[in-house]
């Protein structure tokens, strides 16, 4: 059933004013497209966030340095980043439909800033270990781990053994310190998909057939009519880092809103905005990335995500949160406090 606005202002206004802080590690693969950039501005000024790491599962280093840049416009260059090896000095060209324009290189440049600076990509952790290191410090059951992008760092934190800083294997350390991976990738109940299948299908479907514990997956078709950042490129501030890697990728259109929602969802669960689209089963990713959905009575601890509201009552939504998220990076830029006071206010509006 869908809710109606107002319905969905209430219920959005009741939940997201909690005041309940979550433990946050993103992995995304900002480079070829950008909403990853909108999903860590949410995360970034979220009051209901705890952003402990972000690790980058595609090898550019204007990945690494436009990451270290948006969370320090944001008042949060002190969150550890991690990326994959070994580093190229890759841009992303859209040969497909030669319309999208490279947005990374260019706010690393111009925003440069936070713990990865213009130049000093190398200075990155290694996403395993930056994993490893995060958990072992966290409380059990304490970490929600958002994939918006590959999986080859979640293949590789599992095959991980003990070290400096846990005696666990990586499958212990999730096991004991995860309490959910969301995955924004696959099709549901089948499909094929950029994020399953875009880089090493082998080991997505490592990560996703072996993975223990709950696991919840927004699909392609949940996002992909969901355009948004259209009223942060018109009404945004002009020194706003988002807004401009909005402006330099899609030229004033919106985009599908993908990682925005696995973040919104990352953060606040089903909200106002979420049901779950089967009551059982689980997630089977074949050898060419390709996913299907077993339906499996015995297991219950996996999910996918559908929208409990309309496509463009989402959307209005997302975009009051980016706008919001824009006008605290004021503040953060200076190194203020860049959280919005509660989310909620921004659902109060009239959509």
């Amino acid at each position: 059933m869908k809710l109606s606005g107002s319905a969905t202002i209430l219920l959005l206004e009741a939940i997201l004013c909690l005041g309940h802080r979550k433990n946050i590690i993103i992995d995304t693969d900002i480079f070829s497209d950008v909403d990853d950039t909108g999903a860590l501005m949410l995360a970034a000024t979220s009051s209901s966030a705890n952003l402990l790491a972000v690790n980058i599962n595609y090898p550019s280093t204007f990945s690494a340095m436009a990451v270290s840049a948006i969370l320090s416009h944001y008042g949060s260059p002190q969150v550890p980043i991690g990326t994959i090896r070994p580093l190229t000095n890759t841009t992303f060209f859209d040969d497909w439909s030669f319309e999208l324009g490279e947005y990374t290189s260019k706010i690393a440049y111009h925003f440069s800033g936070g713990s990865i600076p213009w130049g000093h990509a190398e200075d990155a952790w290694d996403p395993v270990k930056l994993y490893r290191k995060v958990l072992a410090e966290t409380e059990d059951a304490s970490v929600t781990i958002v994939s918006i992008g590959f999986l080859d760092n979640l293949s590789a934190l599992l095959n991980s053994t003990g070290d400096g800083y846990s005696h666990h294997t990586g499958r212990e350390l999730v096991s004991q310190k995860v309490a959910e991976l969301v995955v924004m990738g696959g099709a549901y109940p089948s499909g094929r998909e950029w994020n399953f299948f875009g880089s090493s299908p082998s080991q997505t479907a490592h990560a996703i057939n072996t993975w223990e514990g709950r696991v919840v997956f927004l699909g392609d078709e949940a996002g992909r009519d969901v355009f948004s950042g259209g009223r942060l490129m018109r009404e945004g501030p002009a020194t706003d880092i988002v807004r401009q890697a909005y402006i330099y990728y899609s030229y004033f259109k919106p985009r599908p809103s993908w990682d925005m929602l696995a973040v919104l969802y990352g953060i606040h669960g089903l909200g106002g905005f979420f049901e779950f689209g089967n009551e059982y089963g689980y997630n089977y990713v074949g050898p060419d990335g390709s996913n299907a959905w077993v339906w499996d009575e015995s297991v219950t601890e996996q999910k996918f995500l559908r929208l409990k509201v309309d496509n463009k009552t989402a959307a209005a939504g997302i975009d009051r949160l980016l706008l919001k998220g824009s006008l605290s990076g004021i503040k953060g830029a200076g190194g203020g406090s860049s959280a919005p006071s509660c989310e909620g206010h921004l659902w109060h509006e009239e959509l």
